[in-house]
């Protein structure tokens, strides 16, 4: 009887043991996933390490949900990073991984980028007055007026120039006859087209050798996008694959730096990221943040007290283009996901609906 107690109680001691054990080897390896390094795809070929939803510990259960939904929205691609890896890429609506859609204004973070690495080399200073770079009335506004305008009023969309709303032709003209006076730089923000095309300008006048080659060459070159800048509606709208949006997303989490090599300098980034002034607190440098008091959409002079989204993270910061074009970067969980496609409903150029009812499934995968 003896025997046969001593002998039981080894038995319980080593289940106990196998099942403490399980649980730590669980628990490491959460802590695993979450201090994993950080991984870049090469920029020589299509390679691209993968992680999966289980290693993850996230809610499978959920993901056919989530891809209802997307498809069910006229999405065309979407791609979800974990630290650089690939957990989820799927494709919609006849899209594939090798088509190419536009970014429309998500290209704006792009640009904001592009102007770091310039002023990084010295090209241009976001300081200075317009004037410096694109000469004197470049505007119909008056000498004085008109040297109010820096760089940086293009970047955080304050340049106090009228922005036609409702005009699409005179808010994509950047004419002198249509760039006129409603405000002081600094004092009102508004959404302007046409002020943002002066700063892809300015960019090519500092450089001398154009907007596009020196994006190129110093930016999506290094980093292996492949996407092209094209004429439309007035602008120059950003073409990639989807993959390649999300290498953006990936410089982007990783504040400017490229597998070691820093294409803009970290106080530029953060700077970048950061409310850019007290009119729209979810502005930076051609970025939309999250987590702020308030918001300002782009066709209207209303100050919204909210979130620009409720469901996402706080700390989400993003490229928003129109049509619902998505590039959100999740610095606190080392997260990046891209959505390209048709309209899901926006209502402002870039903000809609769409974005909240996302993360709602997006949340329901993750957490």
């Amino acid at each position: 009887m003896k025997l046969k107690t001593t002998l039981l109680l080894s038995f319980l001691l080593i289940v106990l043991a196998s099942c403490s054990k399980d649980k730590v080897d669980s628990a490491s390896t959460e802590i695993d996933n979450e201090s994993e390094e950080m991984y870049f795809p090469s920029i020589t070929d299509n390679k691209w390490e993968t992680t999966t939803i289980d290693q993850l510990n996230w809610n499978d259960t959920e993901i056919e949900n989530l891809y209802s939904y997307l498809e069910a929205n006229e999405t065309k691609g979407f791609i979800v990073l974990k630290n650089g890896r690939i957990v989820m890429e799927k494709y919609f609506n006849g899209h594939n991984a090798n088509a190419k859609w536009t970014w429309f204004s998500a290209g704006k973070s792009l640009t904001a980028t592009i102007a770091g690495i310039a002023q990084e080399e010295g090209l241009l200073n976001i300081d200075d007055k317009t004037s410096d770079y694109l000469g004197m009335n470049w505007s119909s506004l008056s000498t004085e007026k008109e040297n109010l305008i820096t760089i940086k009023h293009h970047m955080t969309m304050t340049s106090g120039l009228t922005d036609h709303v409702g005009d699409y032709t005179a808010w994509v003209c950047t004419l002198p006859n249509c760039l006129d006076y409603t405000s002081d730089a600094g004092t009102r923000w508004a959404y302007h087209q046409g002020a943002f095309i002066l700063l892809q300008d300015i960019i090519s006048q500092s450089t001398g050798v154009g907007f596009q080659n020196y994006g190129k060459t110093k930016l999506e070159d290094v980093i292996g996008m492949e996407g092209n800048w094209t004429k439309a509606l007035g602008l120059n709208i950003y073409n990639s694959n989807t993959r390649t949006m999300a290498r953006f997303g990936l410089l982007a989490l990783n504040k400017g730096t490229w597998d070691g090599n820093a294409l803009i300098s970290e106080n530029y980034f953060n700077d970048m990221i950061s409310t850019s002034q007290e009119l729209n607190k979810s502005y930076g440098y051609l970025w939309w943040l999250n987590g702020k008091q308030s918001y300002m959409g782009t066709t209207s002079q209303e100050v919204i007290a909210s979130n620009l989204i409720p469901n996402a993270p706080s700390d989400l910061f993003a490229a928003l283009g129109a049509n619902d074009q998505k590039i959100y970067v999740v610095p606190s969980k080392n997260l990046v996901v891209v959505r390209s496609g048709e309209t899901a409903g926006e209502t402002q150029l870039g903000l809609s609906s769409f974005d909240n009812e996302l993360w709602a499934k997006l949340n329901a995968v993750i957490n």
